[in-house]
């Protein structure tokens, strides 16, 4: 099997074009491991579709299905028109989400960057909960996929390796959450770090940036309308929430490696 390796903002996963094998559990959970495998956050299966002009499934680290990835997006609009499966550089990609509509921006006729509407996000109550004798308070948001994001005076003061999991398990989310916690810097700036549902921890989550712009908006920590630059472990990402709700994501993709198993 050839796969391909590639990155947004250090959250990695092993790109396939093709239909997903039955063993796709048992695959994703061998080749993501860091010592016997390739290393990664998970496999993205990437094929042709009836509904958009392609389709991608997400597969975790630990074989879960996710249903959207703001990161792995990106890298899918530079997979296909990198390696000349379109000449496109407007993309419409079906995920279990719905289909993202995808701007490519080009340096030197590849990929460098792509722009990702990401549809409406959808900010719950907040809730509060008691994890390692503190207490946390979450905002629950959508973004195709469930996310608790977590406002916090010191981001680097978080035992995110050990609340992590706990809010991932928690009750209040009963097929598991992803959650940020988040520091604002000023108004149109914030630093995040993220516990994925079924990855860990990771250097970058789109779809946990683009929560935590909506969350940051809905409190008014930040604006409407107006470039938020979320910092994540692994680099910048650019989120516009418009005035609909829906979320604009800017940032980049590049290709690690081309690699094959048997």
């Amino acid at each position: 099997m050839n796969f391909t390796k590639m990155q947004g903002l250090g959250n990695e996963y092993l790109y396939v074009y093709g239909e997903v094998p039955e063993n796709i559990e048992e695959l994703s959970i061998r080749l993501s491991d860091r010592h016997f495998g390739a290393g990664s956050d998970g496999m993205i299966y990437i094929s042709p579709s009836d509904r958009a002009d392609f389709s991608m499934r997400i597969f975790n680290a630990d074989g879960s299905e996710a249903r959207m990835c703001g990161n792995g997006i990106r890298c899918v609009g530079k997979y296909v028109y990198d390696k000349g499966y379109t000449d496109k550089t407007s993309l419409r990609i079906e995920t279990l989400s719905g289909i993202k509509t995808l701007e490519l921006h080009l340096k030197d006729n590849k990929v460098d960057a792509v722009t990702v509407d990401m549809g409406k996000v959808l900010p719950g109550d907040e809730v509060g909960i008691t994890a390692l004798n503190r207490k946390w308070t979450l905002l629950p948001v959508s973004v195709g996929n469930p996310h608790a994001v977590c406002f916090v005076d010191d981001i680097d003061g978080v035992p995110l390796s050990e609340v992590g999991p706990v809010i991932e398990k928690h009750e209040l989310f009963p097929g598991g959450v992803n959650s940020e916690f988040v520091q604002v810097l000023d108004k149109d700036r914030l630093r995040m770090r993220v516990w994925e549902r079924g990855s860990g921890i990771t250097l970058a989550c789109g779809t946990g940036a683009c929560a935590s712009a909506m969350a940051a908006v809905q409190k008014g920590y930040c604006q409407k309308g107006k470039p938020i630059t979320v910092r994540l472990d692994g680099g910048e990402l650019e989120i516009i929430i418009l005035e609909d709700g829906r979320a604009m994501m800017t940032g980049p993709a590049m290709t690690v490696y081309e690699g094959s198993t048997i």
